[in-house]
């Protein structure tokens, strides 16, 4: 009877916990932002975990690190960053984690950068990036560029799955490619149109889809509107006759709405990151609803 118990005892241990034991093992990538691990959940699929360290509710220029952070990175294989030193606050997570194996890559190194200083800067400048406009992403062009980028991260650390992850790259981009004309598309009538942004994060966006940003609400990136800065916005919104002011989630609309109610200009909340707002769950759907958002906007 012992016997018998000790049997089925084993039967049970070996068909519950030994797949869990030698089941290849996926790959533990963490991603420093919300649209680069939607991008690296596309490029592994199942072989992946993929877990952000930020949520796209907060603003990337300015993170209260967690302890948690590093807690992730420590048993992490691959750490992606945006890099261009948005989040350089990354780096003292990394190297506390005490991860040799852990594979740090910089997603901007292939990434034709805009805005790149040409002359020396300083803190006069507001919060300015000294490798250039770090919102690479905000270019759904430049996803396809990242998604290569992410797959040469897991085939170096998963060579035996390599091959799916080809294939996963070349499902997705030959998607994001389809969308990214349906959205030229959409905003094609719009090219040329003024408009206002409240932090210069869409230089990559505007040359994308060809719309003309005027002005920031921002007088300095970072730097909170004063009353003659806003009174400066107030007369150039009537004079160019400027219909959207657009603005991020997380930052004051204070000063938008007061613009917006002397001019008549749409506010327009749009989506710098996925999960920043209601619905927008994945890198495709960033841009769906920027779009629309947009289009809407200027076609009211």
């Amino acid at each position: 009877m012992k016997k018998e118990k000790l049997f089925i005892f084993l039967v049970f241990t070996l068909t519950t916990i030994a797949p869990l034991v030698f089941a290849k093992d996926v790959v533990h990538v963490v991603a420093s932002t919300p649209d680069l691990a939607a991008l690296a959940q596309a490029v592994g699929g199942d072989l992946v975990k993929v877990e952000s360290l930020i949520k796209g509710t907060q603003d990337p220029h300015n993170i209260e690190v967690l302890p948690s952070y590093m807690v992730k990175l420590r048993n992490a294989d691959v750490f992606l960053i945006i890099g261009m030193d948005l989040d350089q606050w990354a780096f003292p997570l990394r190297d506390g984690s005490r991860n040799a194996r852990l594979l740090t890559v910089d997603c901007s190194k292939t990434i034709n950068r805009l805005h790149v200083p040409t002359s020396k800067i300083d803190a006069s400048y507001g919060d300015i990036h000294i490798y250039g406009n770090p919102h690479y992403w905000l270019d759904p062009q430049n996803g396809r560029i990242i998604l290569e980028t992410i797959l040469d991260a897991l085939a170096q650390v998963s060579p035996e799955n390599a091959p799916v992850f080809q294939q996963n790259v070349r499902a997705y981009s030959q998607k994001l490619e389809e969308k990214i004309k349906e959205w030229q598309a959409a905003m094609a009538p719009y090219r040329g149109h003024r408009i206002i942004f409240y932090h210069d994060s869409w230089p990559y966006f505007q040359q994308r889809f060809g719309l003309e940003i005027v002005d920031f609400i921002e007088p300095k990136p970072g730097i909170v509107p004063s009353p003659s800065h806003t009174a400066r916005l107030l007369e150039e919104v009537g004079q160019q006759q400027i219909k959207v002011i657009a603005m991020e989630p997380f930052y004051d609309k204070r000063v938008p709405d007061l613009i917006s109610r002397q001019t008549g200009a749409h506010v327009v909340v749009v989506a710098p990151s996925v999960g920043s707002v209601k619905g927008v769950d994945d890198y495709i759907q960033l841009f769906d609803y920027n779009v629309k958002s947009l289009v809407d906007a200027f076609s009211d």
